[in-house]
């Protein structure tokens, strides 16, 4: 079971767009050295869409080699079912300890074709896997407790953002696994989820992804202390004067939920090179506005 804050890197590139396998490297021990639960290589950050077979590969083991089993490393796998089905047996062969599901590619499906797809990919290997529940991927109550009950699901992370839906599926999974000794957890995946994670408790979701801590692991590690203490003056104190405006950053143009922790690992030592189209990354002066966010978040910490 995993526990803590859950670390997603980035993937590096270099100026002529290939993989920085050497960054990677040394971005994922220095993370793995701030104490995160876990550590979610080729996920979502880590721009899992823009990677082929080899390339994520060769992430994937370089991400299991970096951590040395001090915690578990999970990898993404997703997109048309046989790739998806090839991108779990990779992760399983390069060593990685479990698998989060990315959504299909581009078709909306029913429920019952979601519980289908997951069954196909989870078959594939032993590995635990965690279904992510977000953007054509969407399943309701019957379909998240019929997952949960697959053998090797042991997670569902949210990243819609339906507070209404998460407050459905929580007791739905837990009643379908009452009796059965399964262990089972539950993640709140939205983009910066430190600002919605209280939410997210309060519905029994106690586990989240930390983008956050790709670059200012030690904000990241403070907020979550916060929340688990109940230290609400810090949490609202770290809230305004890092979280929300990294939020409003995050929010000015698709897909900077990738570029802005890209630019602020760059900016914390550790070169990540440029996002894959079709993302863009930031402007110059973006990076300024960055920099300064993570300035006053340290700043609250001092303080």
């Amino acid at each position: 079971m995993l526990e803590g804050v859950l670390f997603f890197p980035v993937t590096p590139f270099t100026a002529t767009g290939e993989v920085d396998l050497d960054a990677l490297r040394r971005h994922i021990a220095a993370g793995v050295d701030a104490s995160p639960g876990g550590v979610f290589v080729a996920c979502g950050t880590g721009e899992f869409h823009a990677l082929d077979l080899d390339e994520f590969t060769a992430v994937v083991r370089t991400a299991v080699d970096a951590v040395g089993g001090r915690v578990p490393v999970y990898a993404g796998a997703g997109g048309a079912l046989g790739l998806a089905r090839r991108f779990a047996r990779a992760a399983a062969e390069a060593g990685a300890d479990g698998l989060l599901l990315m959504p299909p590619y581009l078709v909306e499906a029913p429920a019952a074709g979601l519980v289908a797809y997951t069954r196909e990919v989870a078959g594939e290997t032993d590995l635990p896997l965690i279904v992510y529940n977000r953007a054509n991927a969407r399943f309701d109550e019957r379909s998240a407790a019929e997952v949960a009950q697959l053998h090797t699901v042991m997670g569902l992370k949210d990243g819609t953002g339906d507070l209404d839906l998460v407050a459905r599926i929580v007791p739905a999974v837990r009643d379908s696994l009452d009796g059965t000794g399964k262990q089972f957890q539950f993640f709140n995946g939205m983009p910066t989820a430190e600002a919605s994670q209280q939410a997210y408790r309060a519905l029994g979701v106690e586990l989240y992804s930390s983008a956050a801590f790709a670059f200012a692991p030690d904000v990241s590690i403070a907020f979550h202390r916060a929340v688990e203490e109940g230290d609400q003056k810090r949490i609202d104190a770290l809230q305004r004067a890092f979280f929300h405006p990294l939020v409003r950053l995050r929010q000015r143009v698709p897909g900077y939920a990738v570029a802005l922790v890209k630019a602020g690992v760059t900016l914390e030592g550790i070169e990540a090179g440029p996002v894959r189209p079709p993302l863009t990354s930031l402007a110059p002066q973006e990076v300024e506005e960055l920099a300064a966010i993570i300035a006053e978040g340290r700043a609250v910490l001092a303080s």
